[in-house]
């Protein structure tokens, strides 16, 4: 199958592809996946090969045998293994909303309790790949991925406190968001370091961030200090390949 043959194929899907346009936020966006079912099963089937190889272009030419497409199936991802970090972002993301109570109000009384442990069940549905996840942050770091990667992590943290019933309408719900973004990334670079049993160490770092942040409202400055995480996150992920910085 040639190259041009597989981008007509994509083309085809992607126009086939039912898009579920949700506004059951406070700003409309769509949420459901932009995928196709050739890339899905790809992605799906790569993902399972990141424990093992790390978000490299091994796991992804592993996913692409492993669904049963021919190698050349590889050039769907012109973004290379961004696609696939970006991939486990999306589906973990949209995982929340799968898994969240239907009247939040009645599992916990407080917003930012409900924020915590929605944080908390994010941050450990990537416990299988963390010790792959400097290497993802090194990726998402990179100048060109940077715009998309600020715009997941923008939507994540919308996900979250809508999730946990957040209803500001006033300036409070941007410094909130911007607040969680910073909060999250900061507690997600922590695990990736944390060795304590069932990452107690990171649920008592996000304890301590979120009781600093005062109700996620005095991070105004928030996404200066993402930037500033996800550069230490590559960093990071660097000096542990032995590369002086």
């Amino acid at each position: 199958m040639s190259i041009h043959t597989l981008t007509k194929v994509r083309h085809a899907a992607a126009r086939q592809t039912p898009r579920l346009n949700r506004s059951y936020h406070s700003y409309e966006h769509d949420l459901s996946p932009s995928y196709t079912p050739a890339e899905d099963a790809i992605l799906t089937a790569a993902i399972k090969h990141v424990p093992t190889y790390g978000f490299t272009a091994t796991a992804l030419s592993s996913g692409v045998r492993d669904a049963g497409f021919p190698d050349v199936s590889a050039n769907l991802f012109p973004n290379g293994v961004f696609s696939l970090v970006r991939y486990h972002l999306v589906t973990e993301r949209l995982a929340l909303k799968k898994n969240a109570p239907t009247d939040p109000s009645k599992e916990l009384s407080n917003v930012l309790d409900r924020v915590r442990n929605l944080t908390l069940q994010r941050l450990h549905a990537s416990k299988p790949i963390i010790h792959r996840w400097q290497e993802a942050l090194a990726i998402l770091a990179m100048p060109q991925h940077l715009a998309e990667s600020f715009r997941e992590l923008t939507l994540l943290s919308d996900e979250l406190l809508f999730l946990a019933g957040d209803k500001s309408v006033d300036t409070s719900w941007y410094t909130k968001r911007a607040g969680l973004s910073a909060i999250y990334a900061s507690t997600e670079l922590f695990m990736t370091q944390d060795k304590s049993p069932s990452f107690k160490e990171t649920e008592e770092f996000l304890d301590r961030r979120l009781e600093a942040a005062q109700g996620l409202q005095t991070f105004v400055g928030g996404a200066a200090q993402w930037a500033s995480v996800q550069g230490m996150g590559m960093i990071s992920a660097l000096r542990s390949k032995g590369v002086r910085i």
